[in-house]
């Protein structure tokens, strides 16, 4: 048998990351990878953008909508885990 190679070690986690790939703080390469953020201790599942330093996550507010057809983000504020699960 063969033994499989292993995977590369994934990234690290930036400072501030956004789902979105027209973002200045979107990095592909941490996207290959299953990520978890944790916000003042519980584990969210919507989180578009987070800043560690800064203390805040960007969240969709419920299916409004902005004038491009984007979900409208609101900002939280408190403390910011960011892992790999």
């Amino acid at each position: 048998m063969t033994e499989a190679t292993p995977l590369p070690p994934p990234p690290p986690l930036p400072d501030h990351l956004s789902i979105d790939p027209r973002s200045a703080h979107h990095v592909a390469a941490v996207f290959e990878h299953d990520i978890g953020i944790r916000f003042n201790g519980r584990e969210r599942l919507d989180v578009e953008e987070y800043c560690i330093s800064e203390g805040w996550i960007k969240v969709p507010a419920g299916k409004t909508l902005d004038r491009k057809g984007k979900p409208l983000l609101i900002k939280l504020k408190g403390r910011v885990e960011a892992f790999y699960r």
